[in-house]
């Protein structure tokens, strides 16, 4: 599954985001190209996926790989790729992958509106 994604800032409030199943913002694509040139391995793209666990029953993994299989959904921003596999695609669908720049450190983060509870860590999700 192959989907082509828009340019979105979620931080202009005043344009409405494109519909896509999921979306990957600009700042999310910058921060995997940097940390994919300061690696020596080739990497297709960043896998990211839901899995069981967590006091609230599924959290969020990040992780390089270097294969895409032919069920995984491919979402491709600035050329980079973000693979979700398809269990995890279900979980995520309507989701905003961003990267966060804060007083308090830095961060991948994922808005996702499936989600109907956190624990209080903010590590896990229940849907």
């Amino acid at each position: 599954m192959n989907f082509e994604v828009e340019t979105y800032d979620p931080k202009q409030e005043s344009v409405a985001p494109p519909i896509v199943a999921i979306t990957v913002t600009d700042e999310a694509a910058d921060q995997v190209q940097t940390l994919l040139d300061d690696m020596d391995e080739e990497y297709e793209g960043l896998r990211i996926f839901v899995q069981g666990g967590g006091c609230s029953g599924f959290q969020y993994g990040f992780t390089f790989d270097e294969t895409i299989n032919d069920d995984d959904a491919v979402i491709e921003q600035k050329g980079i790729k973000f693979i979700v596999d398809e269990l995890s695609y279900q979980y995520l669908v309507g989701s905003v992958i961003d990267y966060k720049v804060e007083i308090a450190g830095a961060r991948f983060e994922i808005s996702n509106p499936n989600v109907q509870s956190t624990c209080g860590c903010g590590s896990s999700f229940g849907v």
